[in-house]
């Protein structure tokens, strides 16, 4: 599990983007991105999620939690929701991946 938390934006993509491939690089099984902490997700935070389930989806299992609006809408409006489950939960999330 990730969990990220501030600013997802154009200044904080690179570290996160450098998380997320160190996490994906050791193939986990299932990889939850837990994004409650996150105050405001902007674009390239959304191109982050859709890199990282296409490359967690060969091996294992990928999904979002996000229950807070500036965070869940975005996703919902671009219906990256449509390819990346989304929680409202972390306890949602991990009952959903059976673990």
């Amino acid at each position: 599990m990730l969990t990220v938390g501030g600013v997802v934006d154009l200044a904080t993509a690179p570290t996160l983007q450098q998380t997320v491939d160190g996490l994906v690089d050791s193939a986990p099984p299932i990889l939850i991105m837990d994004l409650s902490a996150v105050e405001f997700l902007a674009s390239v935070g959304l191109q982050i999620l859709v890199t990282t389930h296409e490359n967690v989806c060969l091996s294992g299992q990928f999904a979002v939690v996000a229950a807070s609006a500036p965070v869940s809408r975005p996703i919902q409006l671009t219906h990256l929701d449509e390819l990346v489950p989304l929680y409202s939960t972390l306890d949602e999330a991990i009952a959903a991946l059976g673990h």
